[in-house]
């Protein structure tokens, strides 16, 4: 355990900070800082106020104007409690000061209070004073738009998740309350969980897993992702998908499968030591009911990462300007638990219709899908996206172009061996015993069958045996294929034409496997 958690050189600041550094040396005045983290704040600008010789203030509406971090206190600032009167006596400050207001984005609704920042705003430029607004929401009126410089402040990475679970160890060791046990890889997957949230939440989640079984090891990772769902539930627009699958459960598609596998550490740090960018995602493509949903899912769960669902039926809202507001908002909220899977499925449904847009909803689709195109170009959060589609014919040509994704596969209906596992994979997922039953002939009468066919055929024998108060036998099972239309026989020109196309724009999931005939 003391070598997963050694310590190690102190790292350079994190950009915003020097950004932050710079603003305050070239004496801007007002500065918005875009954050929840309070606490996290404070302790930069306490730095950065001693490097720099300033004092550093904090307003808040319930304690007024305050010194943070001195010894001595200023007592008739405290009644200062009005935004107006408080930023009169900013301006009248004798020291060059740091002054924090915080969560004052509620008055810039005021004339008055617009009107006091911007003449403090040219007050200050005489002097060693910045002001800095610091709210979790960036609400800023056309007044200030020329006297305000923006800051996003982003979620602790690694080495600050890295230092508080190190902190919280060595806490846990002295005073005996719980066992560690994290091996090096351990430990960096349970701070890989860990991001995106803050620094108050991840020490929440923590504390949680310590405190439910008095111990931290590499099983509470799961805790972690507890607390991640939290935070998409309040979002609103995005969909936290608990799963239990694994790639196990997926039969076939094993060049899908091989080429996760590879991809599987690319989130971590050794991968960005070794140069390699993270993941951007995959396009699966091809027939219904042959595993693409439950691909994404597996995908999540093997790869210990939190699962979205993005419905777009969510995006879209009868207000201008809201759908578009909508997407960049669910973006927001995804990158901010990342590393994480984001699962859009149908994505041809809800991008239908881009190119007559224009006629159809005043170009609020086509706005959408270039923001989306856009995004997915040039994300650089580690917000791996699995988008799935069952008509190819709808997908914009714009989608498909490389650099949107890392791959696009073609899911196929399954071999006469992937239907043998598949027949094997739900058997034994409904407690039966594969070898009792032959295999062999169940993947010769199901030809052409989905993965999804398969597994009603076996709920439809379970039915049949369970009519008869039997156990399930292997007639139940031909019994249950026979009565059974596949998709590939009424839509089997579809299909063909799907396989067509694939041919030369799609790598197949399966590798050398020769699909089978449709009708």
């Amino acid at each position: 355990m003391s070598e997963a958690l050694a310590e190690h050189p102190a790292p350079p600041p994190p950009r915003f900070v020097a950004e932050l550094d710079t603003l305050i040396r070239a004496r801007y005045p007002l500065i918005y800082l875009v954050s929840w983290e309070e606490q996290r704040l404070d302790a930069i600008l306490q730095d950065l106020a001693a490097q720099h010789g300033k004092v550093l203030f904090g307003w808040s509406v319930t304690r007024g104007l305050r010194r943070i971090g001195g010894a001595r206190a200023v007592p008739h600032l405290d009644a200062q409690k009005s935004p107006v009167e408080m930023l009169a006596t900013l301006a009248k400050l004798g020291e060059p000061s740091l002054v924090v207001l915080k969560d004052f984005h509620p008055y810039l609704g005021d004339p008055q209070v617009v009107r006091a920042l911007r003449e403090l705003a040219h007050d200050l430029k005489s002097t060693y004073t910045t002001v800095i607004l610091l709210s979790p929401v960036l609400q800023i009126p056309v007044e200030l738009e020329k006297e305000v410089s923006v800051l996003d402040v982003p979620l602790p990475g690694f080495r600050d998740l890295y230092q508080l679970l190190r902190e919280i160890v060595l806490v846990v060791r002295q005073g005996n309350q719980a066992t560690i046990d994290l091996s090096r890889e351990q430990a960096e997957q349970l701070i890989k969980a860990a991001q995106g949230l803050t620094l108050s939440e991840a020490e929440n989640a923590f504390a949680k897993a310590i405190a439910t079984d008095g111990m931290l090891g590499g099983q509470d990772i799961r805790l972690v992702l507890d607390e991640k769902r939290q935070v998409i539930r309040k979002s609103g627009l995005l969909e936290f998908v608990s799963v239990d699958e694994n790639l196990g459960n997926v039969g076939g598609v094993d060049s899908l499968k091989q080429w996760l596998g590879n991809r599987a550490a690319a989130f971590g740090e050794p991968a960005r030591k070794f140069g390699l960018p993270a993941p951007k995602g995959l396009l699966l493509l091809g027939v219904q009911g042959c595993g693409k949903s439950l691909t994404a899912k597996a995908i999540a769960n093997q790869w210990a990462l939190p699962l979205l669902r993005l419905d777009m039926g969510r995006i879209f809202s009868n207000f201008i300007g809201s759908s578009e507001e909508n997407l960049r908002k669910a973006i927001r909220v995804a990158e901010s638990v990342a590393p994480a899977v984001l699962w859009v499925d149908e994505i041809e449904k809800g991008l239908a219709g881009t190119a007559s847009s224009g006629q159809v909803d005043g170009g609020v689709t086509a706005r959408v899908f270039g923001a989306m195109l856009t995004w997915l170009q040039e994300k650089t959060a580690p917000v791996f996206v699995v988008a799935t589609a069952n008509k190819i014919e709808a997908l914009p040509p714009e989608l498909l172009r490389k650099g949107r994704f890392d791959e696009i596969f073609f899911i196929d209906l399954p071999a006469s061996a992937e239907r043998r596992e598949i027949w094997s994979i739900h058997l034994s997922r409904r407690k039966r015993d594969p070898a009792q039953f032959d295999l062999a002939e169940l993947a010769q009468i199901s030809e052409a069958y989905s993965g999804s066919e398969i597994e009603q055929a076996v709920i439809s024998g379970l039915h049949f045996a369970f009519a008869e108060s039997a156990e399930l036998q292997q007639k139940h099972l031909v019994r249950a294929v026979q009565e059974t239309i596949p998709l590939a026989t009424t839509m089997g020109e579809d299909i063909a034409r799907q396989r067509e196309w694939a041919k030369t724009r799609a790598r197949p999931a399966s590798g050398r496997v020769k699909p089978p005939k449709v009708a």
